[in-house]
Order: C-alpha cells, then sequence, then structure tokens
C-alpha cells in the first residue's frame, strides 16, 4: 500500500474509529460492478445494493483470510451510538483468490445510510489457521478490534474504505 493510501486511513479516521495502526501487507481488490472501491471515494447506495468482488492477491492456497465490513458511523456520522453496525463476515477464504471461495459467516447487508455521509470499511485480516467463527449475537455494537482478539487474527493485513450517503429519489435516475 503506498503511503497516500495509509495517509487517507489515518485522515478518514479509519485507523482509530476501526482498527489500530498497522501495516499492510496483502493486496486487496474490492469492485462493485466493475468499479474498484478506492479510500474515500463515494459510492451511491444503489451502486452497492449486492455483494461486491473482493479479491485477496497475495499469500497462496495454504494462507486464509477473514473479511469484515463495517459502518463505524451508525446510525450517524455526529452520534454514532451504534458503532459499528456489521455488514459482512467471510471466514477461510484462501490466499490468491476471492471471497467466493470463503466461508459466509454473516451475510452481505447493503449500505443504507439515513444520515450523513458514512464510511463502510472492508478489513482483511490473515488467520493462523483454518477455524470456526460465530456470528455476532448482533450486527449493532459489532467491535472489529474485539472480533479480532476473540478470534486470535492479530492486527489487519488490508483495509480498503468508501463513503455514501443517502440517495434522493432524482439521484437514483
Amino acid at each position: 500500500m503506498s503511503r497516500t493510501a495509509a495517509d487517507t486511513l489515518i485522515v478518514g479516521r479509519v485507523v482509530g474509529d476501526v482498527v489500530d495502526p498497522f501495516i499492510p501487507s496483502i493486496k486487496m481488490t474490492v469492485t462493485y460492478n466493475n468499479k474498484r472501491v478506492s479510500n474515500g471515494h463515494e459510492f451511491y447506495p444503489s451502486a452497492v445494493a449486492t455483494r461486491p468482488r473482493v479479491e485477496v492477491q497475495g499469500g497462496d492456497l495454504r494462507d486464509f483470510f477473514t473479511l469484515v465490513m463495517t459502518d463505524p458511523d451508525a446510525p450517524g456520522p455526529s452520534d454514532p451510538y451504534l458503532r459499528e453496525h456489521l455488514h459482512w463476515i467471510i471466514t477461510d477464504i484462501p490466499g490468491t483468490t476471492d471471497a467466493t471461495f470463503g466461508r459466509e459467516v454473516v451475510s452481505y447487508e447493503m449500505p443504507r445510510p439515513n444520515i450523513g455521509i458514512h464510511r463502510f470499511v472492508f478489513v482483511l485480516f490473515k488467520q493462523k489457521r483454518r477455524q470456526t467463527i460465530n456470528p455476532p449475537p448482533s450486527r449493532d455494537h459489532f467491535s472489529t478490534r474485539e472480533f479480532a482478539a476473540e478470534n486470535d487474527l492479530g492486527l489487519p493485513v488490508a483495509v480498503v474504505y468508501f463513503n455514501a450517503q443517502r440517495e434522493t429519489a432524482a439521484r437514483r435516475r
């Protein structure tokens, strides 16, 4: 990851609000309808209604990864009292493949921001081994840090996020 990519995670408060400082070591590509997610870029909710393609470009088939997608701004960025809202968890993704080869633990929930601009964060962890991960009891009040600690995942190996806000009817046309 380039220095500017790491900087956008700090400026966008992803490092701090969602994850601790980390050194990116794996390339992860997230695309919605052939549009690549780049840190801080905006997507309309209608453009992210279906699950994205997530490619893990590193490791090998003997390495396994866990993907977590959250919204740290729920229900609104000025008072995110539901932080973090969980949107997706996939485990056991083999290196050099994509998320379709993993095990979906929590199904994809499309972003539906109602108030303000929300960040939607994809966090990739390298697993120490194949493992069983139980789904959390609720999508609200999820903590990426606690989830990583409970499942012995360590620090992330890749993170990318996009912004989205409520879409007006005129914008959907």
